[in-house]
């Protein structure tokens, strides 16, 4: 069962935690039904669950992290099988839990810890010592940037639930006093901590609208038709290809059209290339297609993820023509505290937070654009079980514009199961809400099924 006690915020002045040890082990996944995005298709998918035993400020406790080695999201265009790059994945996971006290070294709050983490894997070598890693049989086969902050996700989200049981509180609770964190500091007036304070929702929000994933190939009537009459849902993330504006738009009103007539008054949009777009233009062309078409649809467009390549250094564009008609955040493209600056003075919209980036970046990316007046979203990576519950944690204490994107039930509903029967309205909407995890839950939930 899930450990519940009275969230209270940790009145310490200075909050330590030291790794003792971590262990990974691995869960292959077969999706339900394929994810089809502009980059190919998921068939099957590598679940990987963390374990870590930590002292905080004297006492030891175990922590849980959680997530999906994506490597077709994380790693796309290298011309390696999904075999191939999913090995290199699950060894450098390894790799991370053979030497993450090391990594982390001394005793420090968790988000310095967690920062610490982060930059090292962005680094590309955790510790100097460390040989480079390769894949069996394939010694090219070393994970890039994005891949390996997936792989080192839940190592982070479990030193966060650690420390959290250890304190009896919830991980959210672990900013109410300010403590130094050197990694961040500079960032902000105040202080990272007090930065985090005060983009956190008080009190936690309780619901989030239901997305609901709709591919190239989705037949509307009988895969999207059930999921709008037994759930409600009314928000719809559609994966659209990127290379041609006009077909894209015509099948944004096709899904809306459909959705209304099956009785929906109201309908939010969110679209996703996966940067399948090749220059701001070709989104222009589409939303002037899209108002062309249908200007009700183009209205109900809440959102666009990243259209354009991920490295937002090497291929610059000035948003600021597409984001004042729509919101466009930056997603794959986030992944160090250096493109912040670099991301609003390109003119995105805001960031699109994912779990998958390490909580303490999240965190961090978080309340920096809050302090900016940027918008913030919450996407998902088909975060299952644990992972779901992190994400909801996180969408409840997030000022996000769309909630929180859960799609496990729809791609992996096996992998919730243990998980479901404590959550059951987090994995099944009802009148297109998902109610999420309570805020009194300790850590990040590590505790529960």
């Amino acid at each position: 069962m899930a450990c519940r006690l009275p969230a209270v915020p940790v009145r310490s002045a200075v909050i330590k935690t030291h790794v003792v040890s971590a262990q990974v082990k691995f869960t292959s996944q077969p999706l339900a039904r394929p994810m089809v995005m502009s980059m190919g298709s998921i068939h099957v998918i590598t679940q990987a669950d963390v374990r870590i035993r930590a002292v905080t400020n004297g006492r030891e406790s175990e922590g849980a992290g959680c997530i999906y080695l994506s490597d077709l999201w994380a790693w796309p265009g290298s011309g390696l099988s999904h075999e191939i790059r999913d090995a290199a994945m699950r060894g450098y996971c390894q790799y991370l839990a053979s030497c993450l006290p090391t990594i982390t070294d001394d005793a420090a709050h968790p988000l310095a810890l967690g920062l610490r983490l982060h930059e090292a894997v962005i680094a590309g070598t955790p510790h100097p010592a460390a040989d480079e890693l390769k894949a069996p049989d394939h010694s090219s086969a070393v994970p890039p940037q994005l891949a390996r902050i997936v792989c080192a996700s839940p190592f982070d989200a479990a030193i966060h639930d650690a420390a959290g049981r250890a304190l009896g509180t919830s991980a959210f609770n672990l900013y109410a006093e300010s403590q130094p964190i050197p990694q961040a500091d500079g960032y902000f007036l105040q202080g990272a901590c007090r930065a985090i304070q005060a983009v956190l929702n008080h009190p936690p929000r309780t619901a989030s609208m239901a997305w609901w994933i709709v591919g190239k190939n989705d037949d509307l009537q009988k895969d999207l038709q059930p999921v709008v009459e037994q759930f409600g849902c009314f928000a719809f993330k559609l994966k659209i290809m990127g290379q041609d504006a006009h077909t894209d738009a015509r099948r944004t009103v096709e899904v809306a059209h459909a959705a209304r007539h099956w009785g929906l008054q109201h309908l939010v949009l969110s679209i996703d290339s996966n940067e399948a777009n090749p220059d701001v233009a070709s989104v222009l062309d589409y939303l002037a297609q899209l108002k062309r078409l249908d200007q009700r649809t183009y209205a109900d467009l809440l959102m666009i993820e990243q259209p354009t390549a991920r490295d937002i250094g090497a291929h610059p564009y000035d948003w600021r023509a597409v984001a004042v008609q729509t919101p466009v955040f930056l997603d794959e493209g986030l992944v160090s505290l250096k493109t912040l600056a670099l991301a609003k003075e390109q003119g995105w919209s805001g960031f699109a937070l994912k779990t998958c980036k390490g909580h303490s970046f999240t965190l961090i990316a978080a309340a920096w654009a809050f302090q900016r007046g940027l918008l913030l979203s919450l996407q998902d990576l088909t975060n299952p079980g644990l992972a779901a519950v992190h994400a909801g944690l996180l969408a409840a204490y997030m000022p996000t514009i769309n909630g929180v994107e859960l799609n496990s039930q729809q791609f992996t509903p096996q992998a919730n199961d243990g998980w479901r029967d404590q959550y059951p309205d987090l994995f099944t909407p009802r009148d297109g809400q998902l109610r999420l995890p309570p805020a009194s839950l300790v850590g990040l939930g590590g505790g529960g099924a």
